[in-house]
């Protein structure tokens, strides 16, 4: 089964092997970056501010609608890397066909959703009037993305399970240079604006799906893909769902937060909200970096769980948590030193860059916290324990980020005072997952020795 693209994960030096698999994996989540910043900053220079905000004010409100599915591909890479570690055939057979028919149903009806449902939450969250129309308008284009975002994710989450992150990272560079010359096209020869960066995205990312799917179906391999045996298998949906709704819902809740910051930013204009959208941005670049560490800690630990070796988690967890940690600090604080130059390629109005550099000045400087608490999050959803650190998660970072809404900012209402719950409810959240981990790890090593113990005294029988 082994192929050049793929890693293994199971035997060998840690942490070269969680370089080798996470950095195609940055240089991905940089590329999907690149999709919305490309929009922003096109938006930016030739449309103006007031379009750049329309962009960026329905950021927190796609996120919110569409991680619930995202978090259903993790819990297929989960399981995909586990049952890769197990040589399990059969299951890996039918994982990827459930999957991909999985994300094409969800695709669908994230249109609907988002399309009929995009002014009333708009308009609940207080996006300011001269913007709200233009981001109406956007949300509902990208929504008719939605089939070709979830194949895409389901897809490449089966091939990054495997170790393989080179052709998902090919393919996204396909996609993401389609779209930043059809935004070029799109906004200044036909002057379209926000529709016009939104159609470019929505094709790059249907011809991200399509180089996804041909993938899947071309390899000789457990995993191909054929299109005739689509189909869902019950007992693997449960499975998926089981493992990934979790992380869906985390993910969601966790965006119920940000929409309240969102909201709670918009109260302050519209240049507030392109400053915060700029910064925003420059920051996805650092959290996706660390993200591509989070994900490697899941599937290296998966796979260890699925062949056994209890011997190797921890040390996974070790060097994953040591990457992400020096990473994160040296990304984010290249960010902040060069901030007001990162975001004048946003926007060229001071307003606009001394609002981006007040939030960047907090959050760029202590992402790193950040990359830590998913990371170890990461290593016990590994384990096969989802629901423990979703609760773990939501009572930690979303819950104490809403209370600080409703008691510290409504004391001082200041946009430090809001962005610094966040580097706060990082530190506590990674507190108590690494405690969890302890737990959840040693209830698993305890489990599995009484599995092998069983076996062997049935195997002398």
């Amino acid at each position: 089964m082994s192929r050049s693209f793929e890693i293994d994960m199971c035997s060998g030096p840690l942490v070269s092997k969680i370089l080798q698999f996470s950095i195609p994996l940055m240089l991905s989540g940089i590329l999907q970056l690149l999709f919305n910043a490309a929009d922003i900053i096109v938006v930016g220079q030739f449309t103006g501010s007031a379009a750049m905000a329309a962009v960026g004010s329905t950021s927190s409100l796609n996120n919110l609608i569409i991680n619930i599915f995202i978090g259903l591909s993790l819990g297929s890479s989960v399981l995909m890397a586990r049952y890769y570690g197990a040589r399990d055939t059969e299951d890996i057979h039918q994982l990827v066909h459930t999957s991909i028919m999985l994300s094409l149903i969800s695709g669908a009806g994230l249109i609907v959703i988002g399309t009929a449902l995009a002014r009333p939450l708009l308009e609940l969250m207080g996006t300011p009037h001269d913007v709200i129309d233009q981001a109406v308008l956007y949300m509902r284009i990208i929504f008719l993305g939605m089939p070709a975002l979830m194949t895409y994710n389901f897809g490449a989450g089966i091939l990054r399970a495997i170790g393989d992150t080179k052709r998902p990272l090919a393919f996204l560079f396909v996609a993401g240079v389609v779209n930043v010359i059809l935004n070029l096209f799109f906004v200044i020869v036909f002057g379209l604006g926000v529709a016009g960066v939104a159609i470019a995205t929505i094709i790059s990312q249907y011809i991200s799906a399509f180089l996804v799917l041909r993938c899947l179906m071309k390899d000789d391999a457990p995993y191909k893909l054929e299109i005739r045996k689509l189909r869902m298998h019950r007992r693997m949906l449960m499975q998926i769902i089981r493992v990934g709704l979790p992380a869906g819902i985390q993910s969601a809740v966790f965006n119920i937060s940000n929409v309240l910051i969102q909201s709670s930013i918009n109260s302050f204009g519209s240049i507030a909200v392109a400053g915060n959208t700029a910064a925003t941005n420059i920051e996805g670049f650092v959290t996706t970096s660390m993200n591509a560490i989070y994900q490697a800690s899941t599937s290296f630990t998966s796979q260890n769980v699925g062949a056994g070796n209890k011997e190797r988690i921890v040390p996974v967890l070790l060097s994953c948590l040591s990457i992400v940690a020096i990473l994160g600090a040296a990304l984010g604080w290249l960010a902040f030193l060069g901030g007001r130059f990162l975001l004048g390629i946003y926007s060229s109005d001071p307003e606009v860059i001394a609002y981006g550099m007040n939030r960047m000045s907090v959050l760029c400087t202590t992402y790193f916290l950040c990359g830590m608490m998913d990371t170890t999050c990461g290593s016990i959803r590994g384990l096969g324990y989802s629901i423990a650190p979703t609760i773990v998660s939501l009572a930690g970072a979303c819950g104490l980020r809403v209370l600080w809404i409703y008691t510290v900012f409504r004391l001082d209402r200041t946009l430090y005072t809001l962005y610094i719950s966040y580097p706060i409810s990082w530190a506590i959240t990674f507190s108590a997952h690494i405690i969890c981990f302890i737990v959840f790890f040693r209830a698993w090593k305890d489990g599995n020795t009484r599995r092998a113990r069983i076996a062997r005294a049935a195997a002398r029988h």
